[in-house]
């Protein structure tokens, strides 16, 4: 003789399962789009009332964006921001994630060098931008510094611990096996820290944006920095927040771009993590 509880236990299931399959099968950009479309839908209705020297409302925005595309004024300051943040965010990949994988290779060199990465990564970078100035100057190569500065830690540190968190017994085997130490490091330990390093350019991406506008407030002001602190100080709200707004839609963009590369050199980890299916 069954019990009501019996009876309901498998109706409670079947909307739990439903209700799973629907999370599942919305794509995550429906969820993003509906999401943005909300927050900005409050933003418009609230920011109206607004006093326009305090805050503004993305209509607003939208048409500063435009008026400033007729003058050709954004297009120039992105192309004098994007310059050293490309440079510089390039070099800190380059000389970050070989010298991430030396330190978490060699017990030698982490014992060495270590504390002086950990030490740059915890020491408040942009306190040194006034002596940066007096070594690069004003221009473009000051600002590929800053960036290169900021960026370099991170993507240096999490591919060291990326490399310490590869099992030993990984290692042992390729060991066993009379491999090379050269072979160990590419066959072995770089596709095992690869999710490591696409976390570290990710963290990289976030301070490279924050480096390149603080080297304008700091340093000449130019670009989608020098944009922003000259219309704050004329109390052009809108217009400040035209490049805020593009900087934010940037960094998401080569965020994004990280991840689809991360999918294109290692494949299999979305297979072991099972992101793909959530």
């Amino acid at each position: 003789m069954t019990t009501d509880t019996e009876i309901q236990a498998p109706a409670r299931v079947e909307r739990r399962t439903g209700q799973a399959s629907w999370t599942t099968t919305v794509p995550a950009w429906v969820i993003t789009t509906i999401s943005v479309a909300i927050a900005t839908g409050l933003w418009e209705f609230f920011g109206r009332d607004v006093n326009p020297l305090l805050g503004t409302y993305p209509s607003a925005i939208v048409k500063a964006f435009f008026s400033m595309l007729q003058t050709g004024r954004l297009q120039d300051a992105l192309i004098q921001s994007s310059q050293p943040f490309i440079v510089g965010y390039i070099v800190a990949a380059i000389v970050g994630i070989p010298v991430g994988l030396l330190l978490g290779r060699y017990r030698i060199l982490e014992s060495a060098l270590g504390i002086y990465v950990t030490a740059g990564y915890a020491t408040p970078l942009i306190a040194l931008v006034p002596l940066l100035i007096l070594w690069f100057g004003l221009g473009f190569m000051v600002k590929a510094v800053v960036v290169f500065l900021l960026s370099f830690f991170p993507i240096c540190i999490n591919t060291w611990f990326g490399v310490k968190a590869v099992p030993k017994t990984m290692i042992e085997v390729g060991t066993a096996f009379c491999a090379s130490q050269t072979a160990i490091m590419r066959g072995i330990i770089l596709p095992a820290t690869i999710p490591y390093i696409m976390a570290g350019l990710r963290l990289g991406i976030g301070k490279a944006v924050i480096g390149i506008v603080i080297a304008e407030f700091l340093t000449a002001i130019s670009g989608l920095g020098g944009i922003i602190i000259t219309s704050a100080n004329s109390f052009r709200t809108a217009e400040m927040f035209v490049p805020v707004i593009l900087i934010m839609v940037l960094a998401v963009a080569l965020t994004a771009l990280v991840g689809w590369l991360e999918k294109y050199v290692a494949p299999w980890q979305s297979e072991i993590t099972g992101h793909d299916s959530v």
